[in-house]
């Protein structure tokens, strides 16, 4: 058992690190509260080779696997720059293209996630059936040679940034006639897809939209893959990757918290000229939030190393566990942080109440707390299933 990073991965976290400290929190909230984007980062980022880490060297990425990419959610999130779109372009759309996808489809999208000029979002949840998609309402059929793609989508993230949103869908098959699910690279600005976005209490430069695909036609070759058979594989490809570079951007997120409370407690003297710090009421709280913080970082090590050695079935225990305990843990430093800041802690300046509203929504999304509880209790515990 090994928990050193290669030397490869030491200087790809370091690199990271650097751009991310280079802009900073203060950075990400002024992008988040003028209504922007973190284009620069972004570009940044994707011009140095960090948002294709994972993708293929044929296709211009770093031929890496999921720990590469999860070391670069973490340093950008402990950098105060928790890019959502990193989980959802290079974890969730990358891995489908590639594992499921045709040649054409390959060549046409990996290059631009790779380098960053192109971003793929991922749309599953719906108004009624959550992210279950046995219930889904969004379906395509045939019509000729065309799909033709009805149905509403919710809580999509950076449709506004993209040029293609992966679409989950249900379609009939023809020996059956029963519906399973297929997936489609669709074109944000395709006729009869319309969006409308959502108002949320969360500080991001990343914005949440509803979905209205209302007869959207699309090519043969928007299937993802050469058949539909490629639909149900596809669609749980991406399911690994997300849970673990969600986890990793709740680790960073911890880690940043931690920090700024520490470099805070340490210095701020109010009795009798000893540190804030050096109070157990003050300084054990913030040791708690770091050991479930580290707590949460084996796992995803764990969950990454399992994933990119093909253990699909063990990956997906360890990638649930992982974003349950770092999504607790991030919650935890956060609130924990701003406690120990006192007023200064719900201010802008010392940049922690800033990132409330996202680590309480990496405690439902993108799978709730609850229902990995569920998925744990049946596949570890061998208990009936309760949904």
């Amino acid at each position: 058992m090994n928990f050193d990073l290669t030397p490869e991965q030491d200087q790809l976290r370091d690199a990271v690190r650097a751009l991310g400290r280079k802009y900073g929190h203060d950075y990400f909230v002024a992008k988040a509260k003028a209504g922007e984007h973190t284009t620069e980062l972004w570009s940044e980022a994707g011009r140095l080779g960090y948002l294709g880490v994972n993708i293929p060297t044929e296709y211009g990425g770093g031929g890496g696997g999921i720990t590469e990419l999860a070391l670069v959610c973490e340093e950008l999130a402990a950098a105060g720059c928790p890019l959502l779109l990193l989980v959802v372009s290079p974890a969730i759309a990358a891995t489908v293209i590639n594992k499921h996808g045709t040649d054409e489809q390959r060549k046409r999208h990996l290059p631009g996630l790779a380098d960053g000029t192109q971003k793929i979002v991922f749309a599953i949840t719906e108004p009624e059936a959550g992210s279950n998609f046995h219930r889904l309402g969004t379906v395509a059929r045939r019509d000729g040679d065309d799909w033709l793609l009805s149905g509403r989508k919710c809580y999509i993230s950076g449709v506004d940034e993209a040029q293609y949103v992966l679409v989950v869908a249900r379609t009939e098959d023809e020996s059956t006639g029963k519906l399973k699910p297929a997936l489609f690279i669709v074109p944000t600005d395709a006729p009869g897809l319309t969006r409308s976005k959502l108002d949320m209490e969360i500080l991001s430069p990343e914005n949440q939209f509803l979905l209205y695909l209302d007869d959207v036609r699309l090519p043969a070759d928007a299937l993802v893959g050469e058949s539909l058979d490629a639909g149900l594989p596809a669609l749980f490809a991406g399911l690994n990757p997300e849970r673990i570079t969600v986890a990793a951007m709740g680790a960073g997120t911890g880690r940043y918290a931690i920090e700024r409370a520490s470099e805070y407690t340490a210095t701020r003297k109010v009795w009798g000229g000893r540190s804030i710090g050096s109070h157990q009421g003050v300084a054990h709280p913030l040791a708690h939030a770091a050991v479930q913080v580290e707590l949460a970082r084996l796992m995803i090590h764990k969950a990454a190393t399992l994933y990119d050695a093909g253990r699909d079935l063990e990956a997906g225990i360890s990638g649930n566990m992982a974003k349950y305990a770092a999504g607790e843990a991030a919650a935890l430093a956060v609130d924990t942080a701003v406690q120990a800041l006192g007023g200064a802690g719900m201010t802008t300046e010392y940049g922690v109440a800033t990132l409330l509203g996202a680590v309480r929504a990496g405690r439902i999304a993108p799978v709730s707390r609850e229902m990995i509880l569920n998925f744990v209790a049946q596949h570890v515990l061998g208990q009936d299933k309760s949904y």
